[in-house]
């Protein structure tokens, strides 16, 4: 009942051209309500593909800021970039808080879509209200039938400096306390092989997840063959197989905040679920502690021996 008045008040506010009739965006949009909103000034579109793709060809009003500035270094990625780095990016866009943001990736897969919901997180972070996805990016696009453009819009910088509110992001020190204390519900988003311990990412030192962590693998928010992310009452279907009683907080963590970005928009802007939060640097900057880091479905010697040289026959030969 919630929803459909909610589409009935958006679409009557939309019919009257009134920004005062406008309501909090959607967490996702598809095509077709994608494009009337185009029209409107305090509406910005970002492209995070890579600049190749984007000038390829991409929806007229879109701004391209690739994902890579999202993102930490090649030896951490899943780390934020500094807070100058993320001012400096959100006024190059023209965002203030104001502005109704659409972040669209290219909807390649369902990994794909890491990259948005990391977005997304990173601009809620950094005090944007008004946020959606393109559901199935640029392929549901131009599978819908809609134009493309190679024109570059032309952004009056915004003079906007946000701080970053921590309110949905998780530390490793903060990880470190709810292992402690037995006091929140961690999320493994990634699949089984990780989550296992039968392989690790590139940058990570240890194989394994942390202790008494639930698996969400990141794949269940999609419908099967698409990269279209489900609908809110599938999402709340999927939230409830996480366990966490009642005050405690979520922290969904993958390899680099990417997959577990997923899993964050899936529980939090999706389900409604209160209290979710991101660990952003995840298992690479987890294994990269300087103490040696708490483990669980850690493989023993051997079988870390064997994946080691494995990876370097590989980078080696390969």
């Amino acid at each position: 009942m919630k929803n459909s008045l909610t589409r009935y008040a958006l679409g009557l506010g939309l019919s009257l051209g009134s920004s005062s009739w406008a309501l909090a965006a959607q967490p996702l949009l598809n095509p077709e309500q994608l494009q009337p909103l185009l029209q409107q000034a305090d509406v910005r579109l970002i492209d995070i593909r890579d600049p190749k793709a984007f000038e390829a060809g991409h929806i007229a009003q879109a701004a391209n800021a690739p994902y890579g500035k999202w993102r930490g270094p090649a030896t951490n990625p899943g780390e934020l970039p500094d807070q100058a780095k993320l001012v400096a990016l959100v006024q190059s866009l023209g965002l203030t808080p104001a502005t109704h943001a659409i972040v669209i990736s290219s909807g390649a897969d369902a990994t794909d879509f890491g990259a948005a919901a990391r977005v997304y997180w990173t601009l809620k972070s950094l005090g944007l209200k008004e946020l959606s996805i393109v559901n199935g990016g640029m392929k549901a696009w131009e599978g819908a039938g809609k134009p493309l453009g190679k024109t570059q819009v032309q952004i009056a910088p915004s003079s906007y400096a946000p701080t970053f509110d921590a309110n949905w992001l998780a530390t490793q020190q903060d990880v470190g306390k709810h292992i402690d204390l037995s006091n929140a519900a961690l999320v493994d988003s990634r699949p089984d092989a990780f989550y296992l311990g039968k392989t690790r990412a590139p940058a990570a030192k240890l194989s394994g997840t942390l202790p008494g962590a639930q698996q969400l693998d990141f794949n269940q928010w999609f419908v099967p063959g698409t990269s279209r992310f489900v609908d809110a009452a599938k999402a709340r279907e999927i939230a409830a197989k996480v366990q966490r009683p009642q005050g405690q907080d979520m922290v969904a963590f993958c390899n680099t905040g990417h997959w577990a970005a997923t899993d964050w928009f899936g529980l939090s802007e999706m389900a409604g679920l209160p209290n979710v939060k991101l660990y952003a640097g995840s298992m690479v900057d987890w294994t990269q502690s300087k103490d040696a880091p708490r483990m669980a479905n850690q493989p023993g010697r051997a079988q870390s021996l064997a994946y080691d040289a494995q990876k370097w026959w590989e980078k080696t030969f390969k």
